[in-house]
């Protein structure tokens, strides 16, 4: 019987996401022996830094691709939001799973809504995408970071350490918790992390026969989406220590794509949107990205002019 190891982080959300993949693999492989082999990360070990600080989110997935290297996993699971636009050489994205709800969630004990906050209200976020539309849509609140699994930010908040916090929608409905969410932010008046939602399975070049046995779990539409995001956020050169959000989705047969970059200084946002072919969504993001940077997207984001 083959043997198939999926690196994974140790977080209950990390297993849970890992743990479905390897349900989907054994359902689309009959005889398929699957096994998780965990690992704490980086990115999971330093908390009382912001990832802006330390390295990105980038050292989440380390590890797991020093596991594949050395021949202890197969294959490593990720959010997609946390996997960097441009991947080390000698590895690649196998399969990109149906996307789960890509949004922010609000979650108060007290309050129902963002609008419903007093001034003064302290919220709970590490992330500069967050805090920027925050202090956009709220700048008489007071913003602070927000380190831990999903669990331990849950808990920051039932302590009374936060009146509110934010955080992804798909994270807390993937582990039963979506009774916490008080109401969600979406579109038009707030944009999601590029690829947030989408579960992606990571594997090495090398190894193209365990490449193939993911191709079944692969989601076309979800993968031409989170396509044209992150090729927006490559031409902007984005990461976790600049504020950027992007959201693809189908009209019909058309693929449109939202851009929005702020400013965390200045409490300052501009976004574009195109539409193209869903054919071609790499080109769909680059132009939405050169609409961004003729808007100033460059000095807000300080690349070299």
């Amino acid at each position: 019987m083959q043997t198939i190891r999926l690196a994974t982080r140790e977080s209950a959300l990390a297993l849970w996401q890992t743990n479905h993949v390897a349900a989907l693999l054994r359902a689309a492989h009959p005889g398929l022996n699957v096994e998780l082999v965990p690992m704490t990360t980086r990115g999971d070990q330093v908390l009382d830094v912001s990832l802006a600080k330390i390295g990105g989110k980038g050292l989440f997935l380390k590890e797991l691709e020093v596991a594949m290297l050395e021949g202890r996993a197969d294959a490593a699971v990720h959010s997609l939001k946390d996997v960097p636009m441009e991947l080390e050489d000698g590895f690649a994205l196998a399969a990109v799973l149906r996307r789960d709800n890509p949004f922010d969630a609000f979650i108060s004990g007290a309050y129902a809504s963002l609008d419903e906050l007093p001034p003064g209200a302290v919220v709970g976020t590490s992330s500069q995408r967050r805090q920027v539309q925050l202090r956009q849509l709220r700048p008489d609140l007071v913003i602070k970071d927000l380190r831990g699994n999903i669990n331990t930010r849950l808990a920051k908040s039932a302590a009374g350490e936060f009146d509110a916090i934010i955080l992804a929608c798909a994270g807390l409905e993937r582990l039963g918790l979506q009774a916490h969410i008080r109401s969600v932010l979406a579109p038009d008046t707030w944009w999601p992390a590029v690829a947030q939602g989408a579960i992606a399975v990571e594997t090495l070049d090398a190894r193209p026969e365990v490449s193939a046995l993911f191709v079944p779990l692969n989601c076309k539409e979800t993968e031409i989406r989170v396509r044209a995001e992150r090729a927006l956020n490559r031409q902007l050169h984005g990461s976790c220590q600049v504020p950027v959000a992007a959201y693809a989705e189908f009209v019909e047969d058309r693929l449109r794509l939202t851009g929005w970059v702020g400013e965390a200084s200045e409490n300052t946002s501009i976004s574009a949107q195109g539409t193209g072919d869903a054919e071609h969504p790499e080109a769909l993001g680059e132009f939405v990205a050169e609409k961004l940077f003729a808007r100033g997207a460059a000095a807000m984001l300080k690349l070299p002019q």
